[in-house]
Parts: C-alpha cells; structure tokens; sequence
C-alpha cells in the first residue's frame, strides 16, 4: 500500500510548482517530497534551482522518470504541468497506484467535446475525465477524500464559482438576466514561458481584457454553478500586478433580497469551510487581504431596491487558485484538517 504523504511533484519550475513547493516543504504532516523536472540541469536539490528555498532542507530534485516515480515510496503526485503532459502521465500515475492531483485543465471538464472546443487540444483518455473529481473543497469535499484523481480548479473558476454558486443554488437569480463576471488577475496567472504581451514594459502601468467569450474557465463555472453558457458574460482582464484575483460579479435577483438574507446565506453555506472568509453586509475585500494566503475572502453589496447585488471575491491566483487549493485537497485525502500547512 501506497502511503500518500510519500510526495512526488512533477513540474517546479512554474510560478505555480515554486508555490507548490514552498508550501509542500513546510507542511508538519508529509515525509520531504522528491522533485522531478524534464531538465535537471546537473542540480540534485530543489534549493540549487531555487536559493531561496535553502532554509527548507535539501530537497531532491530529479530528472523526470515516470519508472523512477512508480518504484519510489511515492503514494501522490502534484501534476504542475502543461495540460498535455498530465493527460500523459496522469493515467500511468495511477495505474500504478498512486494517486493525483493535476494543476492543469487536462481533467477538469466531465466531457471530452467540451475540453477539446475550449482547449483546441484531443481530449485525454474519456475513463479518466469520468473518474476525476473537480477538486473544490468547499463544495466536493467528500467525494475529494477518496478520489484516485483530483481536477485542480482554475483560478478564475475558483473565485466566481465561490461566489455566484451560493446564490445560484438558492434559486434567487433573474432567469432573464445576464450574470455579468468581471474579473482581473496578476501576470503570474499567465504562466512562466516568455510572451512579449507579458514583458514588464507591456504590464507595467497598463490594463487590458483579453480572452473574451473564448477563456478557458467558462466550461468550470457553467458546469459547477448549474447556469447556462447564454446567461453567463466572462471578462478577464491582465493587472499589473504579480498576483491576485479579484472578480466583480453582478446578479440581478428574481425577488427581492436584504442585506441580512444575503449575508446569512453566504455564512450558512460557507460554514465549516476555513478557507472561505464572508465579510459583513457592505463591506469589501480587496487583493491586499488574501495576498500570500490560501484563502477566498467575499463580500458583497445590495442595491436599495434589494434586487440588483454585486459580489466581490478576492483570492491569490497562486494560493487559493492554485497551489494552496492543490495542498487543501491533499490535506482531505490524507483525512486532516484541510487548513493543515496553510496558514
């Protein structure tokens, strides 16, 4: 038997995989984890590539070998990685027992037309999108306990989804309204490889959309907030900033609303749920809030008529929208406390 807090992490070289190392190597409850990359350079610890990293031990650092993983003590492996390369792996990873948690979009959607119209890539195997379970706690926290695969979340998907699926469960949304998503992320979100759209000199100063109708998180938020795609508008937008999300989600209601109603719902469906902060009535979050933090912090306000509420939802695309998330679904398959590392 595999034991899973044996860690093999695939892919470190990313902004995300850093994250991801960071706070794997500081978790109480994991064995230290080894460390693969396609290109090790000739480095045989994670701190010769990251000095930063020193203070946390001497880390192993390995090329990548799938035959290496499956004959090592790893009973988990972190997928930092593009979405092809875990469709690759993935299922080999868990052929041989060990169970995954994929940072990627390869197994996020439960259809395969629907990955191969937002992601222009083949689908990966359909058994598996079959068997993966979308890795959000605060909604799927029983069925991640005792998943094989886990479907990391989008960032974008993260924040919108916490926010608007309370309100779409409750059936108080305007059926002839559009939801209107506004969102805005730090560059990190970008990824790592070199883009000239993401030089300094172009993000600095600067504010764009970009994406529109066309960004790859749309198929999360329809399928796990019940809505359509027509009644959904999806704007994503680059801040020049290094990290952070904040979505600005506007909702008509079918019926009128109070502050109180509104905030009593959001702290009955986030009770028990750590890593969700609800502001009082009025009261907004902002990116400084949740910078460097695992958590989601909402707030919201409500117009005079109690009809027309706008939702903000706060989180950092790296630690809730990513690599915090990834550890906060660890944390239920190991059976502790899901903050456990993360504070």
């Amino acid at each position: 038997m595999r034991d899973p807090r044996n860690i093999a992490v695939i892919g470190v070289t990313g902004y995300t995989g850093f994250e991801l190392a960071t706070l794997l190597l500081r978790h109480p409850a994991l064995a230290q984890p080894t460390f693969y990359v396609r290109e090790s350079d000739g480095f045989h610890c994670l701190s010769q590539l990251f000095p930063q990293l020193r203070a946390r031990g001497e880390a192993p650092l390995r090329p990548l070998s799938l035959d290496a993983i499956i004959s090592s003590t790893a009973g988990a492996a972190f997928l930092a990685t593009p979405h092809e390369v875990s469709a690759e792996l993935a299922p080999k990873l868990l052929d041989a027992g060990l169970r995954v948690i994929d940072l990627s979009g390869a197994f996020r959607s439960s259809s395969p037309e629907t990955f191969t119209s937002w992601y222009k890539l083949p689908a990966p195997h359909a058994a598996r999108l079959a068997e993966a379970v979308y890795g959000l706690p605060e909604l799927y926290a029983d069925r991640i306990r005792s998943a094989k695969l886990i479907a990391n979340p989008g960032c974008y998907a993260t924040s919108v989804i916490l926010a608007l699926q309370p309100v779409a469960q409750a059936g108080l949304l305007s059926a002839s309204q559009n939801v209107i998503c506004d969102c805005k992320s730090g560059a990190t979100g970008a990824g790592k490889d070199p883009r000239r759209d993401l030089h300094f000199v172009e993000v600095d100063e600067n504010f764009r959309a970009y994406n529109l109708f066309s960004h790859r998180h749309t198929p999360e938020i329809l399928e796990h907030t019940g809505l359509p795609e027509s009644q959904v508008v999806f704007a994503t937008h680059l801040l020049p900033v290094a990290r952070g999300i904040l979505s600005t989600i506007y909702l008509s209601l079918a019926a009128k609303q109070t502050p109180e109603s509104i905030e009593k719902l959001y702290r009955e469906s986030f009770a028990g749920k750590p890593m969700v902060r609800v502001w009082p009535a009025g009261k907004l979050p902002e990116l400084q809030h949740v910078a460097n933090t695992n958590f989601c912090d909402i707030g919201f306000a409500l117009d005079a008529e109690g009809k027309r509420l706008i939702v903000v939802s706060c989180l950092d695309n790296l630690g809730k929208g990513a690599a915090g998330q990834a550890v906060q679904n660890l944390n239920l398959m190991l059976g502790i406390e899901e903050q456990t590392g993360l504070l």
